[in-house]
């Protein structure tokens, strides 16, 4: 990356490296930083920081490209590598084909030796209050009154949500917010959200805030338990844009996995729903392409394009709060304007096989048994499936009117992928 940038830039770049709280995540900060340096690039190290803070201090710094070291909402043992270039975007698919192509070439790379030699520059974990200021700053009103309380997934949003929800006056209470390498996602967060729910209900708060390891999801729970998903959040804030002439063309964008409650709700209350292929970065493609001002998927990733290029968690808890505390409603209130369908979704493992997810997705017999399924949902559900990115498993995913339905056709169709990978 860092030789494709000195070729674009006509100079070695400057990067930004931020990390999750993963056991492996120094370790490989610390080889970043010596890949990085010893072809020529400065590297500025963020800390322990969430990934939508490394995209928008890049901008900040006015570095050349931000580097997150982290596996999002997977357990410890798995880490990776995300990036963003100095606009604080993903990376554009060509740019990350002449990364691959570096890679993958026989040709070395030239060291760089004495003085050509990167800097690490220090001192740069203190940048995280810019980061905490500029989220402030998204809120105008006094949230005095509200009682939360936030569960940190023992992952990067323990560096910063303590001090981000000190600036206002709101009784904040913080769960799973003491990692130690191996506990990030352990039963908590976003992607467990059991015994967040039980305590908000228990401590009669007005909203539990989940977030994800890297802290750019946020799922939330009602005051009764119940949880507030991406979708009904999408149809909480987009509803309030709508009200204040702020959500342009009126149109929420979402993906396909979005719950066919939003796509009811969007069509009473006269609001488009764009629907793109699962994945944050389909969303923000398809919202910068049109000039659109808040996208999300289901599991909790929320863009508001008037603050951020990424999904922020805390942003989207930010904005909750602020309509919540507006509105002089319940949280369980607000988010019942949008329904939920009994939805099903089963992960079906797969031998790690090259091109096996595509020959199963591709079988004949699994288009006509997915036909046959539809028919008998009879326009009331749908039936959505779809290969992993990143794992051998293909997603089953069912949604219908009721909940004997959803699970009895995914399961049905979750055997016949079975037998399908044999």
């Amino acid at each position: 990356m860092t030789q494709v940038l000195t070729e674009e830039n006509g100079r070695p770049p400057l990067i930004t490296i931020g990390m999750d709280t993963r056991i492996s995540s120094d370790m490989l900060e610390g080889a970043l930083i010596a890949g990085i340096t010893s072809v020529g690039g400065d590297v500025m190290p963020l800390g322990t920081i969430p990934t939508p803070a490394v995209a928008y201090l890049t901008i900040k710094v006015e570095a050349d490209a931000g580097v997150v070291i982290s596996a999002s909402h997977n357990p410890f043992e798995h880490n990776g590598i995300k990036v963003f270039n100095g606009q604080g975007y993903k990376l554009s698919d060509a740019l990350e084909d002449r990364v691959e192509e570096k890679i993958l070439s026989p040709e070395p790379i030239p060291i760089k030796k004495g003085g050509e030699i990167g800097k690490r520059i220090h001192g740069m974990k203190n940048l995280k209050y810019e980061y905490i200021k500029h989220l402030t700053g998204t809120v105008q009103d006094d949230l005095s009154g509200l009682r939360v309380l936030i569960d940190c997934a023992n992952g990067a949003a323990a560096a910063t949500a303590p001090d981000l929800f000190a600036n206002f006056e709101i009784e904040a209470d913080f769960i799973h917010k003491k990692p130690n390498g191996t506990n990030i996602n352990l039963k908590c967060g976003s992607t467990y959200l059991k015994s967040l729910s039980a305590m908000v209900t228990a401590g009669e708060y007005d909203l539990g805030i989940a977030f994800d390891g890297d802290a750019d999801r946020c799922l939330m729970i009602d005051e009764k338990g119940n949880i507030v998903d991406g979708d009904k959040t999408m149809a909480v804030c987009g509803l309030y844009m709508r009200d204040q002439g702020l959500l342009t063309g009126r149109t929420i964008v979402g993906t396909v996995m979005s719950n066919l409650g939003l796509h009811e709700f969007c069509n009473k209350n006269n609001i488009r729903l764009v629907c793109t292929p699962v994945g944050d970065r389909n969303v923000l493609e398809k919202m910068l392409e049109n000039g659109y001002r808040i996208g999300g998927e289901q599991s909790g990733h929320t863009i508001f394009t008037d603050y951020a290029t990424t999904g922020d968690g805390q942003l989207t808890a930010l904005q909750f709060l602020q309509i919540l505390k507006r509105s002089g409603k319940t949280a369980s209130q607000l988010a019942s304007i949008c329904p939920s369908y009994p939805q099903t979704l089963i992960n079906v493992e797969l031998p790690n096989q090259p091109g096996l997810k595509d020959q199963v997705m591709a079988s004949q017999e699994l288009q006509d048994a997915v036909r046959r399924e539809e028919e008998i949902l009879g326009g009331d559900g749908r039936i959505l499936l779809r290969p992993s990115g990143t794992e051998p498993l293909i997603r089953v995913m069912v949604e219908a009117r009721t909940q004997e339905q959803a699970v009895g056709c995914a399961e049905r169709l979750a055997e016949l992928v079975k037998m399908l990978k044999i």
